[in-house]
């Protein structure tokens, strides 16, 4: 498969992952409203309060969750899938002795035509070490070293 078609496969499969990710916290969200508005006042006023304090705080977690996912969405939406570059960076596939990379957003393992790659950010460790190198530069993870082989 050419290089700007497994890049494209890797950002739709990113973008992908955000819109699941989104659409789960949407319907907690969700739940967690109709909750709140389809509680009614007990005879047992202090475990009502108590019930909705609670819902209160699972609202905030997944508004969090969902300002979390929004920046998220935003840096992937920084990636250039037609910016073609010798040196690591922002949308880079990767190729190491070792894995692939997809360097964009933390989306775990994606499948392209049976290879298989790590999406990651460029803010976790092993983004941060193969970020600005080049092929055939060498790097050292957890007391294992790989080799860059390619980058597109």
């Amino acid at each position: 498969m050419a290089s700007a078609k497994i890049k494209e496969a890797l950002y739709r499969l990113c973008c992908d992952f955000i819109d699941d990710r989104f659409k789960t916290i949407q319907k907690t969200i969700s739940e967690i409203q109709e909750s709140l508005t389809s509680e009614t006042k007990s005879s047992a006023g202090d475990k009502h309060e108590t019930g909705r304090a609670m819902l209160q705080l699972e609202r905030e977690k997944a508004g969090n969750q969902w300002a979390e996912i929004q920046k998220t969405k935003e840096i992937l939406d920084k990636v250039n899938l037609s910016k073609v570059s010798k040196q690591i960076g922002l949308g880079s596939v990767v190729y190491t002795s070792q894995a692939n990379y997809f360097i964009a957003i933390s989306a775990g393992v994606l499948k392209v035509e049976e290879e298989r790659f790590y999406a990651i950010s460029s803010n976790t460790p092993i983004g941060q070490l193969l970020m600005g190198h080049t092929v055939n530069d060498s790097i050292t993870f957890r007391d294992q070293r790989f080799i860059i082989t390619q980058v597109f």
